[in-house]
């Protein structure tokens, strides 16, 4: 069946329809050059345990996109409940690049570097290994290089609704 009849859909109604999906709630980080770079981000999928991979969805025209794209490490925080102002701050559009990590505890990893956040649920250190063009956005693959889990995690942040809320 040819799509060049099919309905357009409405952006604004596909927003609404994706906001009814409920996601957890992570910072992206890389360092590009000198400086650290970070993003809250909900599109983040486990693709395989063997490998082990995971993938982030980054738009185009974010600053991030490059960053990460021309670092080839990354790293995943996933979020607790407590965690929404540091959601808040790092998806905030036009934020300093410089210091934006100044506020917010964090340590680098072990094996690449780069900032992940303290009292995180989990966070994990990515290699990039594939980079997919899909739309507005780049489909980033990376294989995990280093994960750890908080033995004792706090409730759950998760965006629902074009909100963040507590998951108990």
């Amino acid at each position: 069946m040819s799509t060049d009849s099919a309905p357009s859909v409405d952006p604004d109604q596909f927003r609404l329809a994706m906001g009814r999906f409920a996601t957890g709630v992570t910072v992206l980080t890389t360092r590009s050059g000198e400086h650290d770079h970070a993003m809250t981000a909900n599109a983040i999928t486990s693709v395989s345990i063997d490998p082990l991979l995971v993938l982030v969805c980054v738009e185009v025209d974010a600053r991030f996109h490059d960053a990460v794209t021309e670092a080839g490490i990354w790293g995943v925080s996933i979020l607790g409940a407590d965690q929404r102002p540091v959601a808040q701050w790092l998806s905030t559009q036009g934020r300093p690049l410089h210091g934006q990590l100044d506020r917010i505890p964090h340590h680098r990893g072990e094996v690449t570097g780069v900032a992940l956040l303290d009292g995180a649920m989990a966070t994990i250190e990515c290699r990039t290994t594939d980079v997919h063009p899909a739309g507005d956005h780049s489909i980033v693959v990376g294989e995990v290089v280093s994960l750890s889990s908080n033995e004792h995690p706090a409730d759950a942040l998760v965006y629902y609704r074009s909100r963040y809320e507590a998951l108990k």
